[in-house]
């Protein structure tokens, strides 16, 4: 063959990728064009809904709300509170909205408010953590003066928690079953007895509940804010959310958009991953938290000896078969994960926490068991804090993982994630038995909403730094602030976030994205 048809495939062949390109290309960023009367017009692209400004902070409104002092309720149940703090308690109705009987139904939650100013500013926590008017009254006690002035800060126990139509359902055998579960189990056999407990759990809270398990989520319970709104008589509502709480303020402001005020998310979950994703950063963030707890136990010299890490793991390990005793019950391998991981939240408790440590490594349980109880006993008039978790957290999604899956994913955390990684792949187990929600929450992805500052946290036992920046990123209007410190939530703890979110919502005044605070 004349080797100059080789010439000209090879003189075409830039055509021809011009030809290809030209076809492949994507939408032209050229307005479009169209004709009136014959004469050619441009029509303007659409251009996407810009972000609202900072939302003004609004009269004080008409609370419809009965309030009735609880100062000395909430003095006994916190301690320490300054002497001149009161407090007041209420209740909200809203429509419980069970999918059996959509707009029927009563839903009941307990609120709490103090502060001298007259602009409510609501403040949630985790769904997994201390009932939400104790997080708010304890919140409050940390927060600068002129927030406080400025702001009623109110809190409000939400659906199955604290005092709101608690979900006090599952059998004391089977909760501490769960709780106290061997952390380090991989073997199907030892797992097909936490399933066996999982699945008593869910049977007894269907029966307890009926139509009521299924309304207690994340997606209605945005609803309840929404009324808590109208009682309130404000126009839009001010909030802090707290780590999974963020999730809670995210689908508020999907489902409301004509509602928000102004937000504040401190930690977040990362919305690009689902609930194992999710599930599985909680364990590498705990990790990294523990690192952080040991580096600082060494720094401090306290009873832990010279390898903390391996201290704890040896401790894990002889629970395993032989729990520590402690007053009314004994703390198993599982229960001693349970305790570290809340012990880590707050960086002022971790020097109680060496101290639970270093006298379990000496046969005493009672400290682990006093910083555990509240997941499987009552506190006062809270119930356990673990059904109301593993109800919402359930209903929040419509993962569900088969028992051989469950075991895969024990087996491959234990080893990457040799302290937090058995519980946490033990969590996603906990839905394989319960009702699968009709729809997942909704990813937030509205533009028209006003800015939106997101807390990062270095070192989160709950909520991994990178998930809550993720978080920043997919909200179109979200700002970063990274807090370089350690403990659950930086708001209240780190004095310049505490600040740039005062300013936030005092002064209106948007703090500079990517901020960056020590530890």
């Amino acid at each position: 063959m004349p080797r100059t048809t080789h010439r000209v495939g090879a003189a075409l062949l830039p055509l021809l990728l011009l030809v290809i390109a030209a076809c492949s290309a994507g939408p032209s960023e050229r307005p479009a064009v169209a004709y009136h009367d014959g004469e050619q017009q441009i029509v303007p692209a659409p251009q996407p809904p810009k972000p609202a400004p900072v939302p003004p902070l609004g009269s004080p409104g008409d609370d419809s709300l009965n309030w009735e002092d609880c100062t000395a309720q909430t003095r006994a149940e916190l301690g320490g509170l300054p002497p001149d703090m009161t407090f007041s308690c209420s209740r909200l109705l809203s429509t419980l909205d069970a999918p059996d009987a959509p707009e029927r139904g009563a839903a009941r939650n307990a609120l709490i408010r103090t502060g001298a100013g007259r602009v409510p500013l609501v403040v949630l926590g985790d769904i997994g953590g201390e009932p939400g008017t104790t997080f708010a009254a304890r919140l409050a006690t940390q927060l600068p003066p002129e927030m406080l002035q400025t702001f009623t800060i109110i809190g409000m126990d939400r659906r199955g928690t604290g005092e709101s139509d608690p979900a006090d359902c599952v059998p004391p055998a089977q909760r501490d079953a769960i709780v106290g579960f061997d952390p380090r189990a991989t073997d199907r056999a030892a797992l097909d007895r936490l399933l066996e407990s999982v699945l008593k759990a869910s049977q007894e809270c269907l029966l307890n509940l009926d139509e009521r398990l299924q309304a207690y989520d994340t997606w209605r319970t945005a609803s309840d804010l929404e009324e808590l709104r109208l009682e309130l008589g404000v126009p839009k509502l001010h909030a802090i959310g707290r780590g999974e709480a963020a999730r809670l303020l995210t689908t508020f402001a999907e489902r409301f958009p004509g509602s928000v005020g102004r937000l504040v998310l401190d930690g977040a979950p990362d919305p690009t991953r689902d609930s194992i994703g999710q599930t599985e950063s909680q364990a590498q963030s705990a990790e990294q938290t523990f690192d952080a707890f040991a580096a600082d136990c060494l720094g401090r010299r306290c009873p832990l000896g010279p390898d903390p890490r391996k201290m704890v793991a040896d401790l894990v390990e002889r629970t395993r078969s032989t729990p520590l005793p402690a007053p009314g019950t004994t703390v198993s391998a599982g229960r001693v994960v349970q305790a570290i991981r809340l012990g880590l939240s707050d960086l002022a408790t971790w020097p109680a926490l060496a101290n639970a440590l270093s006298a379990a490594d000496r046969g005493d349980g009672a400290g682990l068991a006093a910083i555990s109880a509240p997941l499987v006993t009552v506190q006062g008039v809270n119930p356990p804090w673990l059904d109301g978790d593993m109800i919402t957290s359930c209903n929040d999604t419509t993962v569900r993982v088969p028992p051989q899956r469950s075991g895969e994913l024990a087996l491959d955390w234990v080893n990457r994630f040799p302290l937090f990684g058995g519980a946490a792949a033990q969590r996603v187990a906990w839905c394989g038995s319960w009702p699968v929600p009709q729809q997942p929450l909704p990813a937030p992805r509205r533009m028209d909403l006003p800015p939106i500052p997101v807390i990062s946290t270095a070192n989160d036992p709950q909520m991994l730094g990178m998930g809550s920046e993720h978080m920043a990123d997919q909200l179109p209007t979200g700002v970063l602030l990274r807090w370089q410190g350690a403990g659950h939530g930086a708001v209240g703890k780190s004095p310049c976030i505490t600040e740039s979110v005062s300013r936030f919502l005092v002064q209106g005044t948007v703090p500079t994205d990517g901020t960056a605070c020590p530890g």
